[in-house]
């Protein structure tokens, strides 16, 4: 008898069939406590636990992981602007038109790179709040990313290029090898880049064929028109020249055109008379440089050579003409076009 009434008092207690505890449970909610006290009915107060208490418990839960993914990506982006911002910064506050040029090349560089890092949290910070919600929903995780994990190595393996020409678009702009409004050399064309994505360059050769290359497949490229340019310029002069002579009279005409305020922001250090680059049995090649803006070499080249053409004409520097050779077709077809009578008009 000791023994029962020892384990009777240790038992738990069962509520009385009609009470909160017996139609809510031992930790009742807010909701089903409002459906007893008004109704003092069990139905209605486990009605109000399962088809109120319930959703209104899992909304707020995903409406908390929403506002924090929120938060999070709101805090992430104005990390990497913040880093983005500072990197395009020009150093040592130099304002001379190459550290200009420099510059504005590194902030289009850092908005792209900003702009794929804040694509790529958005990605990430997004898609870890949806799986958190799958689960809130009661989802089984477990076979869908089994499944994702297949899904993705098969994709991998099927777009092996896909994936090679995002990378090599991702360290191309790490490692600013062009950008929009460069002169490049992509292998397979030549010209100037109109867009650069992760995946596709597009290029305008000068014939205003557009090429869109992927980035996968260069395997180098020739920058033009980074940093500065050169305009050099090979001036063939006759053999019997005083050459000490036509180098002062190049390195004249040269620096009058760099001392001029037009050509003085064009043209970044003074021009250089390299000397003679080659000889011949009839005509000596005389080499004059000179350090440009990028993409500015091709006009500094042709306003040198009208320039140098003039002051060694007046200093009586013969130079050597440039033989011209017509193929017999064309010379045929010149003379039958000068023989061909004109049409009368009416």
């Amino acid at each position: 008898m000791i023994s029962q009434a020892l384990l009777a008092a240790h038992l738990p207690v069962a509520p009385p069939p009609d009470s909160l505890q017996s139609a809510c449970g031992p930790d009742p909610g807010i909701a089903c406590r409002l459906a007893w006290d008004i109704t003092h009915n069990a139905t209605a107060a486990q009605l109000a636990r399962v088809w109120l208490a319930r959703p209104a418990a899992l909304i707020l839960e995903i409406l908390l992981v929403v506002l924090v993914a929120v938060v999070i990506r709101i805090l992430a982006l104005r990390l990497i602007n913040k880093i983005t911002a500072h990197a395009a910064e020009v150093g040592n506050g130099k304002t001379d038109a190459a550290h200009t040029l420099t510059g504005e090349r590194r902030r289009q560089r850092t908005q792209a790179m900003g702009s794929v890092l804040g694509n790529a949290a958005s990605v990430l910070i997004f898609g870890i709040a949806a799986v958190t919600i799958a689960g809130d929903l009661g989802l089984n995780l477990a076979p869908v990313l089994a499944s994702a994990g297949v899904l993705g190595l098969a994709i991998g393996f099927g777009a092996q290029s896909l994936v090679r020409d995002f990378l090599s678009g991702i360290f191309m702009l790490l490692e600013d090898q062009y950008g929009v409004g460069d002169v490049i050399d992509a292998g397979y064309a030549t010209g100037t880049v109109e867009a650069v994505s992760l995946r596709v360059t597009r290029l305008r050769d000068v014939n205003g064929v557009v090429w869109h290359v992927r980035n996968g497949t260069i395997n180098r490229i020739g920058n033009e028109s980074q940093g500065w340019a050169r305009a050099v310029i090979d001036f063939p002069v006759a053999y019997d020249e005083d050459l000490p002579q036509v180098r002062e009279v190049m390195r004249d005409a040269a620096q009058q055109m760099w001392q001029e305020p037009r050509w003085g922001e064009v043209i970044m250090e003074e021009p250089e008379v390299w000397g003679v680059e080659s000889i011949s049995s009839d005509a000596i090649t005389m080499r004059l440089v000179a350090k440009t803006l990028p993409l500015r070499q091709w006009q500094v080249a042709r306003e040198l050579r009208e320039r140098l053409k003039t002051a060694l004409d007046a200093a009586g520097v013969r130079g050597v003409p440039v033989a011209t050779t017509i193929s017999p077709g064309t010379a045929a077809r010149a003379r039958a076009a000068a023989h061909t009578p004109a049409l009368d008009k009416e």
